[in-house]
């Protein structure tokens, strides 16, 4: 049976991403699970400036790659010394997608097993501050020649791997170049614990960076399935790459179904903003209907851009939406058009009608204004969504006041509800937005029999 090999693979770049950057210093080293027997090393051309900021880090100018063969020209041997190998890399995901991406473009199809010497360290060395490279070398006596140099790095990475190797009394990384292992997808930083400890049950996640920041918030009906679809695949898009580098720990909370696993979600992003949080964002509402009083006693009603330090009636995403409730109130309490303000959709101005003949009595107008304004505030359903719990020893509850989202929690089984309002005393206040409202009522609309209103009882 043919021995084992491994290709210790270390690369030099113009970038930090696959798809955008190219590959200008690489090398490989073969290790046969005992000692290195092939060695190959060379600059390439990668038909690109380098940037003034990688070649402060390497020392690798345009002059010194003008002559060197392009990764076309040596890809037939990269290739060759990469077949039938375990790839072994230090943080092996960056440098396998950009060898994996150059290689296709070369016109080869390439895959291998891969082994993380970030990760092979943390699990038979832990303990240490920091794994990088330097660090470790630093650490375990290591030395580190020609640092951010691909021949000087890859041969660190060699003797790192032989120690590793030495000191694996468990079989750690037998188990990690195994084709089924998850060591193969987790990132680089991330304890395998973390991932082990997800639940398959319906919840929100949270990933942390190495200074235990939240970076990304997400929700799940499988929490460990979810959680896994982040690692699975090879995409080389930049904020891909950049968000599981940035992946240290993990955390979670179980939710007693998808729904409030979502308004959890959309709460918590909302609170945190974490940075690679995005699609959600967009549904930041950005208009509110406001009221005045001008100096002639008239009340004005007026819908405007959102304003943190003004507090609005109502909020909307959208200029449209606010002008249909404006427009609709006005009909509804005869509130004469005059006094409204409305936003002109093309470019945001304010504008009204400035006709001020004929105006009504001020006091009449000024009790249809309040008027309007309690009905908007105060006629809309009061209700709960009832469901299962967390356990079977639970309830789910979700509480909406006056149209708006108060909050949502969890009621003991053994706790007999009377009245509705009791739920209430149970739900842990969230902040809502328009977004949270609209996933509840759509909720609602497709789920009536887990809706409770104002005097109903629960059984």
């Amino acid at each position: 049976m043919k021995k084992q090999e491994y290709a210790i693979v270390d690369i030099e770049t113009t970038g930090g991403n696959a798809s955008g950057s190219r590959i200008t210093e690489i090398a490989i080293i073969i290790h046969d699970g005992e000692n290195v027997i092939d060695r190959y090393e060379t600059l390439v051309n990668p038909e690109k400036e380098i940037p003034i900021s990688i070649f402060a880090l390497t020392g690798i100018n345009n002059e010194m790659v003008r002559n060197a063969p392009i990764f076309d020209d040596i890809s037939d041997k990269v290739l060759e010394m990469l077949t039938d190998r375990v790839f072994v890399a230090h943080n092996v995901n960056f440098d396998y997608s950009f060898v994996r991406h150059q290689l296709e473009q070369a016109g080869f199809k390439w895959t291998a097993r891969k082994l993380c010497t970030v990760r092979a360290a943390r699990k038979i060395r832990p303990g240490f501050a920091s794994y990088s490279l330097g660090k470790l070398c630093i650490s375990l006596d290591i030395p580190l020649e020609n640092q951010h140099r691909a021949g000087g790095d890859a041969d660190a990475t060699a003797i790192l791997f032989s120690r590793l190797l030495e000191w694996d009394d468990e079989g750690h990384i037998e188990k990690m170049i195994k084709n089924t292992s998850q060591d193969q997808r987790l990132p680089p930083n991330l304890p395998p614990e973390d991932f082990n400890n997800l639940p398959e049950k319906p919840g929100v996640y949270y990933f942390y960076n190495e200074v235990k920041k939240v970076i990304y918030v997400g929700k799940a009906i499988n929490l460990k399935k979810r959680v896994a679809s982040h690692f699975s695949g090879h995409k080389i898009n930049p904020q891909r790459q950049h968000f599981l580098r940035d992946i240290h720990s993990i955390s979670f909370e179980v939710c007693g179904n998808e729904l409030m696993a979502l308004l959890l979600e959309c709460t918590e992003i909302k609170h945190l903003w974490p940075t690679y949080n995005r699609a959600l964002k967009r549904f930041e509402p950005k208009f509110g209907l406001y009221q005045y009083e001008a100096r002639n006693g008239y009340k004005y009603l007026a819908l405007g851009k959102l304003n943190k330090f003004q507090s609005c009636i109502e909020h909307f995403s959208s200029i449209n939406e606010g002008t249909n409730i404006l427009r609709s109130l006005t009909e509804q309490f005869e509130i004469d058009y005059r006094f409204c303000k409305y936003l002109r959709p093309e470019d945001g101005e304010l504008f009204q009608n400035n006709d001020i003949k004929d105006l009504p009595d001020v006091s009449h107008h000024n009790e249809q204004v309040d008027n309007a304004i309690d009905f908007l505030l105060n006629n809309r359903p009061t209700f709960a969504i009832i469901e299962k719990g967390r356990t079977s020893h639970e309830r789910s509850c979700i509480w909406i006041e006056n149209g708006h989202f108060y909050g949502m929690g969890y009621i003991p089984l053994d706790v007999a509800i009377t009245d509705l309002l009791e739920v209430k005393n149970y739900a842990t206040p969230y902040k809502s937005n328009q977004y949270i409202e609209q996933l509840i009522f759509a909720y609602a609309e497709k789920n009536p029999r887990k809706v409770f209103f104002n005097k109903q009882f629960l059984k």
